[in-house]
């Protein structure tokens, strides 16, 4: 991987942590995001009696996944602890659910424990998603399903770019996600069978820039790669930031943020997996 362009997990769990306490009021695109995601588990016949959430920050996935699978132990794995604990408490006390803190690039997960797993808007804070998803393929039973959402490139396209403008084409201020096709191929490698990926373009609208500053800093979203200067810009070159987003892209009293939206999910051969994952290793350079 290229020096500079590795996330550092520590600031990731930093700022989940951090942010955990009033995620829920921030993470408008995060939850919708979510909802579908798990509304496609209406076109799928599967009856799992062990399902994790991957990623699942506050927990809010493990209600209506318990609901939707009676009988069935609902699990969720975060990175950020404050997250973990918000989601051990969802639920009735009689039926907590269990949530543990943990990397999805190294599962604490034994082989072959779960028959479903799903994750929503986290594997963009990976560094190797061939990792992950052998990780996944690992801990998943033959005929699991592997069900999952994250961002595409088009992702704060607009950001990106008033950034770039302002710091001489240098865009890596802002999340820079991975195509769906590498995806795709990444989950061939990784040894799932029959996988399937689509896309759609969710849009947001701020009445300013500070608006949707404010919601990027409520969810987390921080300079989190390792080898970067601490910290975004200092005031005078965020309003320049500003200023190109607003010449560029406000309409009518409104500021547009892109989110590519790639959903995808595989399922689990009887065979077992590859001995190790081959191909080129697929990084995904993000930034708080």
């Amino acid at each position: 991987m290229k020096d500079g362009f590795e996330i550092d997990k520590r600031q990731v769990r930093a700022a989940f942590d951090a942010a955990a306490p009033g995620y829920d009021e921030y993470a408008v695109l995060q939850q919708e995001v979510q909802q579908r995601l798990l509304e496609r588990l209406d076109w799928i016949r599967l009856a799992p009696r062990r399902v994790i959430d991957l990623g699942c920050g506050p927990g809010a996935a493990l209600k209506p996944l318990s609901k939707r699978y009676r009988g069935a132990r609902v699990a969720g794995l975060d990175l950020a602890p404050a997250m973990a604990a918000r989601a051990r408490g969802q639920g009735r006390w009689l039926r907590r659910p269990w949530a543990v803190c943990g990397d999805m690039e190294r599962l604490p997960l034994a082989d072959r424990s779960f028959d479903l797993a799903v994750s929503a808007a986290a594997l963009q804070w990976v560094n190797d998603l061939d990792q992950v998803f052998a990780e996944v393929r690992r801990v998943l039973a033959p005929g699991g399903l592997w069900l999952f959402a994250t961002f595409g490139p088009d992702t704060l396209k607009e950001l990106r770019a008033s950034f770039a403008a302002v710091d001489g084409g240098d865009a890596t201020h802002v999340n820079a996600f991975i195509d769906m096709h590498d995806i795709g191929d990444a989950l061939v490698r990784a040894g799932f069978a029959d996988p399937v990926m689509d896309q759609e373009t969710l849009t947001l609208t701020y009445p300013d820039f500070r608006s949707l500053l404010r919601d990027l800093r409520g969810i987390g979203v921080r300079n989190a790669l390792a080898g970067r200067a601490r910290g975004l810009f200092g005031p005078r070159r965020l309003r320049a930031v500003e200023e190109v987003y607003l010449s560029r892209y406000g309409e009518q009293g409104r500021l547009p943020a892109t989110w590519e939206v790639v959903y995808g999910h595989a399922w689990v051969p009887d065979a077992p997996p590859p001995s190790r994952v081959s191909g080129p290793v697929i990084p995904i350079r993000s930034v708080r």
